[in-house]
Order: C-alpha cells, then sequence, then structure tokens
C-alpha cells in the first residue's frame, strides 16, 4: 500500500473499459455508473444484470474475447475476467499506452485500486485493508455506515449551499474561512437527528453572515 497516493479520480463523461463480464464485473460497473463513466464491457458473456444494463444504453458491450488495441481511447480498465493470462496481457498492454489499470486477481499487478466506499451524498469515506482481506473491509465499512447516517447528506448539502453564499457575498478570504468554521461549530447535525432541522431562507442566510460578520 506504500506505493499508493489515495485520490478521487474524476471518471465522468471518460471511456472506461472492463475486460470480463462477471459478478466481479458488476461490482466494478456500479461503482462507473454512479461516477458517470463511458462503460465499453469486453467478454463473450454477461451476467443477467449487466444485459440488462446493455439492453437499457447504460453501457456498450463487445461481445467476444479481449484483443489488442480494445483499450484505445480508455481513461481507466479494469480487467476482470476469470483467467490470470489474459488479465496479464490487459495489465501490459494498459501500462504500455499509459492507461490506469486494475487487475482484480492481482493488485500487486495493478498501478491503482478500487477501495470500499460509504457514501452520503457529497460524502465518500474510502476504506482499504492493504490485502488483509475483504472480511475486514466489509466490517470496518458496516461499522462507519452505522456512525455516518444519512443525515450526513442533509449536512453536507447545507454546508455546500452556506460556502456557496458565503462566497458570493463576503470577499476576505479570511472572513470567509471564519465563517465556515462556525457552521461546523453549530448544531446542525443534532438538529437533522431530531427532526428539527429546517433550510434556511435567503433572508436568514443573509441575516446570519451579516451578524456574525460584525462579531469577528
Amino acid at each position: 500500500m506504500d506505493r499508493y497516493t489515495p485520490i478521487f479520480v474524476n471518471t465522468s463523461g471518460k471511456k472506461c473499459c472492463v475486460i470480463g463480464g462477471g459478478r466481479v464485473a458488476e461490482r466494478k460497473i456500479k461503482g462507473l455508473l454512479h461516477a458517470e463513466a463511458q462503460i465499453t464491457v469486453i467478454s463473450p458473456e454477461l451476467t443477467p444484470l449487466l444485459k440488462q444494463l446493455h439492453h437499457e444504453s447504460r453501457i456498450q458491450w463487445i461481445d467476444r474475447s479481449y484483443r489488442n488495441g480494445d483499450l484505445r481511447g480508455a481513461f481507466l480498465v479494469y480487467a476482470v475476467t476469470d483467467r490470470s493470462e489474459v488479465n496479464s496481457t490487459v495489465v501490459r498492454d494498459a501500462e504500455t499506452a499509459g492507461i490506469l489499470v486494475n487487475d482484480a486477481m492481482s493488485s500487486e499487478h495493478s498501478n491503482f485500486i478500487t477501495p470500499s466506499v460509504v457514501r452520503r451524498g457529497r460524502l465518500s469515506i474510502a476504506i482499504s485493508t492493504a490485502g488483509a482481506g475483504p472480511a475486514a473491509a466489509a466490517e470496518i465499512r458496516a461499522t462507519l455506515e452505522q456512525q455516518f447516517g444519512d443525515e450526513y447528506e442533509t449536512y453536507l448539502e447545507f454546508l455546500h449551499q452556506m460556502r456557496t453564499e458565503v462566497k458570493s457575498r463576503v470577499s476576505s478570504p479570511s472572513l470567509r474561512s471564519t465563517l465556515l468554521r462556525q457552521l461546523t461549530e453549530m448544531n446542525i447535525l443534532e438538529d437533522i437527528r431530531t427532526g428539527h432541522f429546517r433550510w434556511w431562507t435567503e433572508e436568514e442566510i443573509g441575516d446570519w453572515i451579516s451578524r456574525n460578520q460584525e462579531e469577528v
């Protein structure tokens, strides 16, 4: 794991190839769909779910085995067949072309890995156990899912709205930072959890910014 840099990569609108059409491919494709990638699956067989996604035009399907040249134009590739020699060929071709590639059979042969992720709207928490095992990652993910409930989606949408308003109304960067820090010190999360939260009106936002600017 020391050779990996944790980052979030924008795949929206980018061509992403998945070589293989089984259950592992399903998991990878679900993540890519969430990230709005343009997905091409190359495999002589697909699971029923992937066939349905193809029928709905949510993924492109090339109905055959992998061939050299199939990665042309790809931003990112998953090699998820059940044949190690095919995956190794995909990895070699991708690395030659300078494309990000993940071998589902071997993280050692991958130049990126896909962590387990907890999502709550704008919040994404990535989990990796550095090869300790999927069961450990699943256990940690379950704990985090309980700790960070659906209230965080509303909370972060509120913070995003307020950050946008503060940036448009306050010119001083230092004052903006102070106001945004004050927001995180309020009991917004608790109000959401107890059902007492309501979205602020434009007038209430303006009053809060004006009042807190005077107190800084």
